[in-house]
């Protein structure tokens, strides 16, 4: 009954579709039809709405895997949450890229919601596409997943070892192919994507600034769409843990902007995450951990790496003082 019910739930899927789209064009429609610069307060207020929706999505998949098999649904509930948790933690490393690539191109901030917006709309597209071939290449091939295992392993020693980020969107292959098709134009033009000037259309450089946001995204993809595989294989849990996880991503970035150079240790949680959910999928046939062990893990790892971040805060560069260089 179960194997029917996830071959078949093609209403299911476009009801929660159906539910997002008429979120987001409530969120951009009415709470964000004019530009405006994104506070804290507002940022934390939408974060917070997304959280609860995820909650109460959780209710939701508890009830309807346990109608449809009595016994599932407290496993597929967890299985939801660790998923998401997994996607919200990844998801904070995305913000300060996000930063970065505003910084870089001096993005004006009223218009930064207009290009996370989009861009989210982007990353659904893109990963609804990662997760079917992801599932259909576990379902056709089983040793997959030992390699997911083993590139998220990789990944996550290479992250414990990274130094700060540096972003140089200028060698983005996507973005040097468009100049070369497509013109720019030298700056701004308020909040479009796109002008007609002397009877040909620009792109202007908000448009840049959003691919080089999907791009950046899809890269994040090839990282955190494999880690949910190793907590589950049913792909509607993928997807929606996926999907609650990004649509939140928006507001956690106004909210985190001003203070992710706080979270100086949060990286090293990451990389732990990603080794810990590789050697599971490596580990898949040999030994299945527990999903409430693997969520407290996850939980703890974050919370200590938070901790630690302000327990141990970065040490900046002092300013030599010009007395000292006299003496």
């Amino acid at each position: 009954m179960m194997d029917q019910f996830l071959q078949n739930n093609g209403l299911l899927y476009g009801a929660f579709l159906t539910f997002v789209l008429s979120m987001l064009a409530i969120d951009l429609g009415i709470f964000h039809r004019r530009d405006h610069v994104v506070n804290v307060r507002e940022s934390l207020i939408w974060t917070a709405v997304w959280i609860v929706l995820a909650i109460a999505f959780m209710g939701f998949v508890y009830y309807r895997y346990e109608t449809i098999l009595p016994g599932s649904g407290t496993k597929t509930a967890l299985e939801f949450l660790t998923g998401y948790l997994i996607e919200k933690s990844l998801s904070i490393d995305n913000v300060f890229v996000f930063l970065l690539i505003f910084s870089y191109f001096n993005v004006p901030a009223q218009y930064q919601h207009r290009v996370l917006f989009w861009g989210i709309i982007g990353a659904l597209v893109f990963r609804a596409i990662f997760i079917a071939l992801g599932a259909l290449l576990i379902a056709k091939f089983h040793a997959v997943i030992y390699l997911f295992g083993l590139f998220l392993v990789f990944t996550g020693i290479k992250m414990a070892w990274a130094k700060d980020k540096q972003i140089h969107p200028e060698r983005n292959p996507i973005l040097r192919l468009f100049r070369k098709i497509v013109a720019v134009t030298d700056d701004f033009r308020g909040r479009r994507f796109f002008v007609r000037e002397s009877g040909r259309w620009l792109a202007t450089p908000l448009f840049v600034v959003l691919l080089v946001i999907e791009w950046s995204d899809i890269i994040f993809a090839v990282d955190s769409i494999p880690a949910i595989f190793a907590v589950t294989k049913d792909p509607f849990i993928v997807f929606t843990a996926n999907v609650f996880a990004i649509l939140g991503l928006r507001a956690l970035y106004f909210a985190l902007a001003g203070i992710m150079r706080m979270f100086h240790h949060l990286h090293y949680g990451l990389s732990i995450i990603l080794v810990f959910v590789g050697i599971k999928m490596i580990l898949t046939d040999i030994y299945k951990m527990p999903i409430g062990i693997s969520l407290g893990l996850i939980g703890f790892v974050i919370v200590v790496s938070i901790a630690a971040s302000l327990i141990w805060p970065r040490q900046e560069p002092q300013l030599i003082k010009t007395n000292d260089l006299r003496n």
